[in-house]
């Protein structure tokens, strides 16, 4: 004959301890700015390959009007 035996779920945590919580790795502000930056960077980029200068100024454009957005669209974004 089986004897019912009390089962308890297993808990990592202590009792006093709150348990974990998932925390996103950026805040939906921050995801927000820089994918707004990125897109812009993108955008010059790709107009700065059309006026027929070498890629690679195209890529400094692009990154530096990325870099210079993003505290514009902090400040925008709110």
């Amino acid at each position: 004959m089986a004897t019912s035996q009390n089962r308890q779920s297993v808990n990592p945590s202590t009792p006093g301890e709150p348990s974990p919580v998932s925390q996103s790795f950026l805040s939906l502000h921050s995801a927000v700015v820089l994918l707004a930056a990125l897109l812009i960077g993108i955008i010059i980029g790709g107009l700065t390959v059309l006026t027929k200068v070498p890629v690679a100024a195209a890529v400094i454009a692009g990154m530096a009007s990325a870099g210079s957005s993003v505290p514009v669209l902090r400040n925008l974004i709110r």
